[in-house]
């Protein structure tokens, strides 16, 4: 079944702002740009590695809220597993 979720404005926005920022962890970067390339291509799907960098963005306590979103759409659009 093909993935029909996008990356929103808003998450989108706030993963603009993540690869922006100097102080950001490559992690929380790698989630950002894989949710901010889903922002309107509903057919494409979060790579395993991005998936991991994903989960590992929204466990650091240290990790800002604007990261966290992007992360979070990141990860809500990984596909399924067989």
């Amino acid at each position: 079944m093909d993935n029909k979720t996008v990356t929103g404005k808003s998450a989108a926005s706030k993963a603009s702002k993540t690869l922006k920022s100097k102080s950001t962890a490559k992690a929380s970067k790698s989630a950002a740009g894989s949710a901010l390339s889903q922002r309107e291509t509903p057919k494409k799907q979060t790579s395993t590695a991005a998936a991991k960098s994903a989960s590992k963005t929204l466990r650091d306590g240290r990790t800002s809220k604007a990261s966290k979103s992007a992360a979070g759409s990141s990860l809500s659009q990984k596909g399924k597993r067989k």
